[in-house]
């Protein structure tokens, strides 16, 4: 399905409201302890969706936990983990991608701009970026979720954690890497290497990859349909060239203050631990731990063990983010 809408071009930026954006979700009444808020964060110049969390007695400046979804998720699936973070005492900040959930997509245009654009503005009729997945533009949006943050009143910007699952439990780790105010994460089930499996790294893939990058650079090739499914059940198509840049397991190194917890599926199924996880903690250079849960897949994470590892999101936070 291609979406197609008319806007403005104002100084080169695209400014669109998604239709998707605007789609209520199912209501969403948090418990009576718990404050919350709709808020919009802003990412090169996309508005995204983002779901405020905090204790109804807080006062002052809390620690804050910053959490978004993996790999085709948007931010209702996390609400069981934000509520249960806010009435530990954090301020919880969940929020959807570009072009995924609530949040508005980046747009393109379907032919060339006007050669006369008055005062940089132009009517033109632009393709939606939607349900897309783009490793690189979406660190983009954690690194401005964190700018963001520190103008938040209640965020105390010196203790912020970030939580990532599967997709994003590979982001936290690349955040963390390149913003010194991220002092702890907590990565279950991460996917960090883009270079490696389930992106399959054959040479028949690798030939693809190039094929699909030189044809998108010549024009002859547009960006993936909403929510394709192209890698098993996953939802949403990769920009394949984008996932060999996208590497943060080798990296990890670059935030030696950044206390770091990796909790793996011992029966994991979708990669290789030992290039994921794994590596990455053998690699961290500050306070670190390594959980194996035991006889879980990776999808045990959101069902038998989900208790389990939110448990240890807190614990792992309570020791690096509190007083």
């Amino acid at each position: 399905m291609r979406l197609r809408a008319t806007v403005e071009i104002i100084f080169g930026a695209a400014i669109v409201c998604s239709s998707y954006a605007q789609q209520a979700g199912a209501p969403f009444s948090p418990p009576a302890e718990i404050t919350y808020r709709v808020a919009d964060i802003w990412s090169a110049g996309t508005r995204m969706h983002a779901e405020v969390f905090a204790p109804v007695s807080a006062q002052g400046k809390l620690p804050t936990i910053l959490m978004a979804h993996g790999w085709g998720g948007s931010v209702p699936a996390l609400r069981p983990e934000a509520v249960a973070f806010a009435k530990a005492g954090y301020l919880v900040v969940a929020f959807d991608y570009r072009g995924w959930g609530e949040s508005d997509s980046r747009v393109i245009l379907t032919d060339p701009a006007p050669a006369q654009r008055p005062n940089h503005r132009f009517t033109a009729e632009v393709q939606e970026v939607r349900e897309v997945v783009d490793p690189l533009d979406q660190t983009a949006d954690w690194l401005n979720a964190l700018h963001w943050l520190q103008a938040e009143p209640q965020c105390d910007t010196t203790r912020i954690g970030l939580w990532g699952s599967s997709f994003s439990g590979g982001l936290v780790v690349y955040a963390a890497e390149r913003d010194p105010r991220v002092k702890a994460i907590h990565s279950q089930v991460g996917y960090m290497d883009g270079r490696t499996r389930p992106m399959d790294p054959t040479p028949e893939n690798k030939n693809l990859m190039y094929e699909e990058a030189t044809r998108r650079a010549r024009g002859e090739l547009g960006i993936p349909p909403p929510l394709a499914q192209v890698i098993g059940n996953l939802r949403g198509a990769p920009i394949r060239d984008r996932f060999t840049d996208y590497h943060p397991v080798d990296e990890v190194g670059m935030a030696p203050n950044c206390a770091m917890q990796f909790v793996v599926a011992e029966k994991e199924e979708l990669f290789d631990n030992n290039e994921q996880g794994i590596k990455a903690y053998h690699l961290a250079r500050g306070p670190k731990n390594l959980v194996v849960i035991p006889r879980i897949t990776h999808y045990g994470i959101y069902s038998e063990a989900r208790s389990q590892a939110e448990k240890l999101a807190l614990d792992w936070f309570r020791q690096h983010l509190k007083p």
